[in-house]
Parts: structure tokens; C-alpha cells; sequence
């Protein structure tokens, strides 16, 4: 008998715990199942070392993955000593892998007086081989010291911090042939560990990368696809011809989504695997946005004239300055710098799951001494970018820059107030709209500014003009309006901005 075989003979064995019934093992299950555990080395050791498991909800990947914990802690794959670790983002979601777990484990004649649930705990061990399953969240602390030679990572999109993910990782490795597997529906944003996971993934599955030890099982609706479409739909939910999810239900989610966009929204990350923005309602479309990445060659650009946005923050925040250039073919490229108080990079890590000290450490962020942004840095800053490039205006949100704003004046730099309200700026944002929609505007892929640009939601008047807006999220959006600022100074430069405002009105402008 093969090992492919061996899983599948073990898994049909398992009972249902409330059926009592054989487990269910559908086609498609069966196939990544014979995947995992088929392909061998010479040496009989398991090609296949990771797996990544994208599905919708409803999908019954939990159900699958408990089974496969069972195969290593009392099935065929199972080791003396052996710890199996089932992880989730927090204690409720982990739970729920230990219950289905322990349903199956006691619901099986054979195996259920061999097993000692401590369901204190969390864990059920098996003293024939001193192997156990154990489940653990990210929110309990540390989990040092654990060496496990079989890892579930659940709905790894909710997982705030990779703290626990980069423990469970270097433990795997003092193991060999433990195996881990990543079961996940997708999530929104792409600063957090799951779509770094995922989007390796994707590389794997499509022949950029070549890793034989990543095994993608990858279910994922393109987002510009029709989301009403029910054949997509059973294109994406592998398990909807055998069952599962309720055909109906997802009609009903549908007809409400086509109401309300939270509900849309909701069905197309939760149902069709579609991987969202922060925003619900974003200002530009973030594929769109993306597609301004190409490099910004700072250097060939200390010449040309350039103008700087300049949103400076409240004691804890991120203050940004944005350079804007124009270039020969009617485009802009874009520039940021951040700061962020050097001792809250951490913490706001841990409560927002965004990763600034990576980003302090790539230099995308510049770290400023002490636990509140330091204007002085921010200030030395910018006329070190004074000196370096031929800056023609130096716009500033009076709200908390007007010390700094002075200083700059009185030293014959050309510094500008550019108040915040619906007349400056609605139409700074039509005309940010209108570069990133056309295609013109290059940011080079800079991570904290697409971020903040992903967050955005927009606020429209009675009259249609839009203005930026962070919503319910506590996500930053500070880059993208230094961005909006910026751009509409250098269009207003040459009398290119596409708007009736009048931009030097006394109203709106102090130099």
C-alpha cells in the first residue's frame, strides 16, 4: 500500500461524531490528500512539506484538517513523542479545531479508549506513543520551546502578529518530515504574514517559483469576475457539488449583497475567496493602483522641479512627506517618507497587525527618537530634500505644522499652507483620481503608501465632489493625502490641474 493510500484507507476509517457515519472524504478532498503524503524522495522521506489551503467558508477545510491531525497523532503518520500543533488566531477560533478533533478521535471504537482528552487543556494525548494534539492560539502568549512535527495554522488571514507563526516555523525544522498546513478563506490587505503565504502560493501554482516542498490548493474567484455567477460559484466552493455550502444560503447572501456593499463584500472575500482592500468602498481600485510600481530613479530626478506634501501627525502617528515630480509624458512619480516615533513601532504593530518594524528595519519608515514623532527629525528631513532636489513648494496642513512652517519661511524655503477642507482638497483628489486611473502615476510599490491607499474610503457632497476618509478603520491614510497634496501643487505648477477651483485664491493659500 502506497502512503497516498495509506491517509486515504485511515481517513475513511475515522467516524462522525454525531452520524456516527464513515468520515466524508470527497473527490476533491481525497486528490490533495494523495498529494500530501504520495510524492516521496528516494530516501522514502515526503516531498511535500508545506501545504496551503485557500477555500471559501463552508467548505469544511476544518473538518479536513482535524482529520489529518488525527492521521499524526494516532494514524499511520504518527511518531513516538510526536506533538501535533493545531493553531488559530485566537482561544474561540482554536477551539473549535480541538472539538472537531476530539469528536472524531472519541466517535471511533478503536480509538477512543486509547485517547485521553484534557479538554482543560485544549489537548488529547495518546500514551501508546506518547504523542499528543494540542491546541493553541496567538493571543496566549509565547510558545517557545515547542517541536512539533505536525503544525495547523487556521484562518491564518486573522491572525494579527506572526509572532506564534514564526515560533511554530523554526520549530518544524527540528524535526524531520513534519509537515504544515496552512488552512485559510481569504482576507483583506496585504500587510499581514497570510497573504505573503498565499501569494508565494500563487507563484508556486503558477510556475514563477519552483518549490516541490510547497503543495497550493489555491480556490479564488478574480476580482473582477461576475460575483452573481453560480457556476463560479461551484467553480470556487469545491465542496458545493457534494453538499456543502447551502446553495440557498448563498443565494440569500447574494440578494442581500446586491443591496448593501458590507455584504457584498463580505460574500465575495468570505464565499468566493476573493482577496479585499481595507476599504469596503476604496477611492481607486488597488490593481489599478498598482500598476504606477515601476522603480522611481530618485537620483535622475535631483534636477527636475519637484513639490512636497507634507501631513504631519498628532504625537503617536505617522507624518509623511510626499515628493512629486513630473515626468515627459504628462505622468507624476511619487515619493514618501514616513516617521514613526522608534518607540511605538511595536506596539502599534501588535494592536494594528501591520508590519512597521519590518518596514523600519527596509527602510520604508523612519524612526524618530522617544514615543512621539519628533518634529525636528521631520523638519531636518525635509530640508535635506531641499537641498537635494529642486523643490518649487513645500505644501503643509496648517493643523499642526505652523511652528515648523515658519521656521521653513523665515529661512526663505517655499513653504505653503494647504488647508484640509472639502475646497482645497476635493479637488486635489480629482486630480490624484485622475492620474492613478489613467495610468499616470509611478510610486515605485513603496508598502506603507499602497497601504495607506488601500485604506481609503471616500466621502462624496451633494455637489460630487470626493474627499478621503478612513471609515470605521483606524488604518492610516496619511501618505495618500500628502499624495493628493503634492500631485495637485505640481499639475497647479503649469496650470495642468483639471479643475475650476481657483488654486491660489487668498483663502486657501498663505506663502
Amino acid at each position: 500500500m502506497g502512503f497516498g493510500e495509506r491517509a486515504v484507507t485511515f481517513l475513511r476509517m475515522l467516524r462522525h461524531p454525531k452520524s456516527g457515519r464513515a468520515f466524508q472524504l470527497d473527490p476533491w478532498q481525497e486528490r490533495i490528500v494523495r498529494r500530501i503524503y504520495g510524492p516521496r524522495h528516494e530516501d522514502g522521506s515526503r516531498i511535500v512539506k508545506t501545504v496551503v489551503i485557500l477555500v471559501p467558508r463552508g467548505n469544511r477545510k476544518t473538518s479536513l484538517a482535524a482529520a489529518l491531525e488525527a492521521l499524526h497523532t494516532v494514524g499511520p503518520e504518527a511518531v513516538p513523542g510526536g506533538e501535533v500543533i493545531s493553531a488559530a488566531s485566537d482561544r474561540k477560533q482554536s477551539r473549535i479545531a480541538y472539538e472537531e478533533l476530539r469528536g472524531l478521535m472519541l466517535a471511533h471504537p478503536k480509538i477512543a479508549p486509547h485517547v485521553q482528552p484534557k479538554d482543560y487543556r485544549n489537548r488529547i494525548e495518546f500514551p501508546r506513543l506518547r504523542s499528543f494534539c494540542e491546541a493553541i492560539s496567538a493571543d496566549a502568549g509565547t510558545q517557545h520551546g515547542r517541536t512539533p512535527v505536525f503544525v495547523l495554522a487556521d484562518e491564518l488571514h486573522a491572525w494579527k502578529k506572526r509572532d506564534l507563526w514564526d515560533v511554530l516555523r523554526s520549530g518544524l525544522v527540528k524535526t524531520r518530515g513534519s509537515l504544515l498546513v496552512v488552512a485559510t478563506t481569504a482576507g483583506r490587505g496585504q500587510e499581514n504574514i497570510a497573504w505573503d503565504i498565499v501569494d508565494d502560493a500563487r507563484k508556486i501554482a503558477r510556475g514563477e517559483v519552483d518549490d516541490p516542498s510547497v503543495l497550493p490548493v489555491l480556490f479564488e474567484a478574480d476580482r473582477n469576475c461576475d460575483w452573481t455567477d453560480e457556476d463560479l460559484w461551484f467553480r470556487v466552493n469545491p465542496g458545493l457539488r457534494h453538499g456543502y455550502p447551502d446553495i440557498e444560503g448563498l443565494r440569500q447572501l447574494a440578494r442581500e449583497g446586491e443591496r448593501r456593499v458590507g455584504d457584498r463584500e463580505a460574500f465575495r472575500q468570505l464565499n468566493l475567496n476573493i482577496w479585499l482592500d481595507h476599504a469596503t468602498e476604496p477611492f481607486v481600485e488597488m490593481p489599478v493602483y498598482d500598476e504606477g510600481a515601476k522603480p522611481v530613479d530618485l537620483e535622475g530626478l535631483e534636477e527636475d522641479p519637484c513639490w512636497i506634501g507634507v501631513d504631519l501627525s498628532s504625537n503617536d502617528d505617522l507624518t509623511v512627506a510626499v515628493a512629486c515630480w513630473k515626468d515627459q509624458d504628462g505622468g507624476f512619480l511619487v515619493w514618501p517618507w514616513f516617521f514613526c516615533p522608534e518607540e511605538n513601532l511595536r506596539g502599534r504593530e501588535e494592536r494594528s497587525g501591520v508590519p512597521y518594524t519590518t518596514w523600519a528595519e527596509q527602510g520604508h519608515i523612519i524612526p524618530t527618537p522617544g514615543n512621539v514623532v519628533d518634529f525636528r527629525v521631520v523638519e531636518d528631513h525635509i530640508r535635506e530634500l531641499c537641498a537635494r532636489f529642486n523643490v518649487r513648494e513645500i505644501a503643509f496642513d496648517p493643523h499642526l505644522a505652523r511652528n515648523m512652517l515658519n521656521n521653513l519661511l523665515e529661512d526663505g524655503f517655499p513653504a505653503v499652507e494647504m488647508r484640509q477642507g472639502w475646497v482645497t482638497m476635493a479637488p486635489a483628489v480629482k486630480e490624484l483620481e485622475r492620474v492613478i486611473v489613467g495610468r499616470k502615476l509611478r510610486h515605485g510599490g513603496h508598502p506603507v503608501l499602497r497601504w495607506n491607499f488601500a485604506n481609503i474610503e471616500v466621502r462624496t457632497d451633494p455637489a460630487g465632489n470626493r474627499m478621503f476618509h478612513k471609515g470605521k478603520s483606524k488604518d492610516k491614510i496619511d501618505g495618500a493625502i500628502a499624495a493628493a497634496m503634492a500631485v495637485a501643487r505640481a499639475a497647479a505648477g503649469d496650470g495642468g490641474l483639471t479643475t475650476e477651483a481657483d488654486w491660489f485664491n487668498d483663502d486657501m493659500w498663505v506663502a
